[in-house]
């Protein structure tokens, strides 16, 4: 059974959204397992309640707390994060910054690796903070995997929506008003069967 990790981070919950698409799509391929976990929270308690995320915290506080161990006993790692000034979270990187004993020991080389992103606009960063984002995964030595353009969906011009071949994105709107559209949730889903079928095709 191939392990797919979903490490993510999210505040308002469009990201959880997505990861749980990407762990649908993981879950269509025969013998890949979808294991969903969130990195630490470094906000205050305060603070997550002056931003108004205090319902959705509830909501997502299910999910198990990642550790670094968790990246080396998976076959797969499929990171989201939402874009802060069109690069990754401040959570995201931190937790990102504690993986260096696993760079030392060559822990992640050849393993592949995806992520996917929101942003509040159309033109927020989406790819920039993918592109961004890939540069980690390659000192690490991680095989980086996209969103092919075998996913239709993002060649669609009838509507505002994310996803790009560098990964699945959603727009969450200034206030966080706009939840990920079935578009943007089935680019997720692709993407999670993508990298589930290239890890399972590497551990076979």
């Amino acid at each position: 059974m191939s392990k797919i990790l979903i490490i993510h981070y999210s505040l308002y919950g469009h990201i959880y959204r997505m990861a749980e698409a990407v762990a649908e799509g993981v879950r269509e391929v025969p013998g890949c397992e979808a294991v969903i976990k969130r990195v630490p929270e470094t906000l205050s308690q305060e603070v997550i309640e002056k931003m108004g995320a205090v319902e959705a915290q509830k909501g997502m506080a299910h999910i198990p707390i990642a550790t670094v161990d968790d990246l080396t006993e998976a076959d797969a790692i499929i990171f989201g994060t939402p874009t802060r000034f069109g690069n990754m979270c401040g959570q995201m990187r931190q937790f990102l910054d504690a993986t260096g004993g696993l760079w030392m020991n060559g822990a992640l080389v050849g393993k592949p690796g995806s992520v996917f992103c929101s942003t509040a606009t159309q033109h927020g960063g989406q790819e920039s903070t993918l592109l961004g984002f890939h540069t980690t995964l390659l000192h690490h030595g991680m095989i980086v995997v996209g969103l092919p353009y075998a996913f239709a969906g993002q060649m669609d011009i009838k509507e505002i929506t994310g996803g790009s071949p560098y990964g699945a994105s959603t727009i969450a709107g200034a206030k966080g008003e706009r939840m990920p559209s079935e578009n943007e949730l089935a680019g997720a889903r692709f993407q999670g069967a993508h990298v589930a079928r290239i890890a399972k095709k590497l551990a076979s």
